[in-house]
């Protein structure tokens, strides 16, 4: 019986249909492929969606043009152009065969089968391929069945697969965590286990982007289970053990108790060792931001213990207080109700404000007005009227220091 793509609003998207016309899906030119397929078959929603085409790329971008599409072209060495939709981009990939591979990057040639195409890509249940038109699905290696089992496989041998990309010994986890049954398939696990060393052949980007994949997915224990088992993380984190792993299972905990949307940084955060410093050395070394990095530090800074959560909200920010509260287990995560809807205030008076009530203009000015902020701060934002009786007492004490 043949499978069908069911229908979903992402197959209706503005311009799609216009797309199709101008890759000539109608004539079995181009066809959905891949995560769009899977996901779409698994019930869940679409976000990236991949067209797969026997269409030279330089042929593709002249029907794009032709038919007011804009086209980018980028990666178009590697056959693929963005073409942009009102919502959202589309990929659009010539099918290829491997020529040659180092683990790190391919050289391809480009071919009319589909077959050949799915044969390159990694597991059974990414090489699926649905007619655009009819629904009707292609599945060459068995990946329908894999995916009603909830079962991860290479396609053909794992060892080879991996050997072409080093990378997808991080995606195997990844993906396992997120649509495998976590039985794993013995001889894949021994393939990543065996080649984990290659991981530092990889740009420390595509690394740390597979990761933060990894951490973002709703429940990566097992797959952090396994990797640490099977040093799958130890020549590049080493410093990650089954402590971080049950740091992360807790945090993953307390995000869901407090309703607070999951984040694969502060999630980062948990896995590795409570250490400021330390983090802020492994983010540079994953060639994270200067913002994610700056975050990963806050995160793991441990101030006073007891500091009302809108105290130190107000001092480090919103985001920085959420991920040092849900990373302490020592702190209750319902305190967070504290910060719905808060915004930190300005500190409504001015030094001026303080001259005008008698304090002599000079160092003295700044320090009383951080003296006051404090009480301010520490009396949790009061109004104006509090604010100015506050004011009155430091300008007097002030005032009493210089007699």
């Amino acid at each position: 019986m043949t499978m069908l793509l069911p229908d979903a609003a992402w197959r209706h998207r503005p311009g799609l249909d216009h797309l199709l016309v101008a890759l000539g899906a109608a004539e079995g030119e181009s066809r959905y492929v891949g995560g769009a397929v899977r996901d779409a078959l698994l019930g869940l929603p679409v976000n990236d969606l991949d067209i797969a085409t026997k269409l030279d790329p330089h042929d593709v971008v002249d029907r794009l043009k032709a038919a007011g599409i804009k086209a980018v072209p980028t990666g178009i060495d590697h056959g693929t152009i963005t073409a942009v939709l009102p919502d959202g981009p589309v990929e659009i990939t010539t099918l290829r065969r491997d020529v040659s591979t180092d683990g790190r990057r391919a050289t391809i040639a480009y071919t009319d089968d589909w077959q050949e195409d799915a044969a390159r890509r990694d597991f059974t249940i990414n090489a699926l391929y649905a007619d655009p038109l009819t629904g009707e699905i292609a599945d060459f290696f068995g990946g329908i069945a894999d995916l009603e089992a909830r079962r991860l496989r290479f396609i053909g041998d794992a060892a080879a697969r991996i050997a072409e990309d080093h990378l997808r010994i991080l995606r195997y986890f990844r993906f396992l965590a997120r649509y495998g049954d976590n039985e794993v398939d013995s001889s894949a696990y021994a393939a990543c286990v065996a080649a984990a060393n290659s991981l530092m052949a990889l740009s420390r980007e595509r690394i740390a982007d597979e990761l933060m994949k990894l951490l973002g997915v709703a429940a990566p224990i097992s797959g952090l289970r396994l990797m640490i088992e099977g040093g799958i993380l130890q020549p590049v984190l080493p410093e990650v053990d089954m402590s971080g792993v049950d740091r992360v299972e807790r945090l993953i905990a307390r995000e869901a108790e407090s309703g607070i949307a999951p984040s694969a940084l502060r999630r980062l955060a948990a896995l590795l060792p409570p250490d400021p410093v330390l983090a802020d050395q492994i983010g540079a070394r994953l060639k994270l931001s200067n913002k994610a990095r700056k975050r990963l530090v806050v995160a793991l800074e441990r101030g006073e213990q007891a500091q009302p959560l809108r105290a130190l909200a107000y001092r480090i920010g919103i985001e920085g207080a959420i991920d040092q509260l849900l990373l302490d287990p020592l702190r209750q995560v319902t305190a967070l109700a504290g910060l719905e809807g808060w915004t930190p205030p300005k500190l409504p008076i001015s030094g001026g404000a303080l001259i005008a009530r008698g304090l002599e203009p000079g160092p003295d000015v700044a320090k009383a007005l951080a003296e006051v902020q404090k009480l301010w701060v520490a009396e949790d934002f009061p109004d104006g009227a509090r604010v100015g009786e506050i004011a009155d007492q430091i300008v007097s004490k002030f005032q009493r220091a210089r007699q």
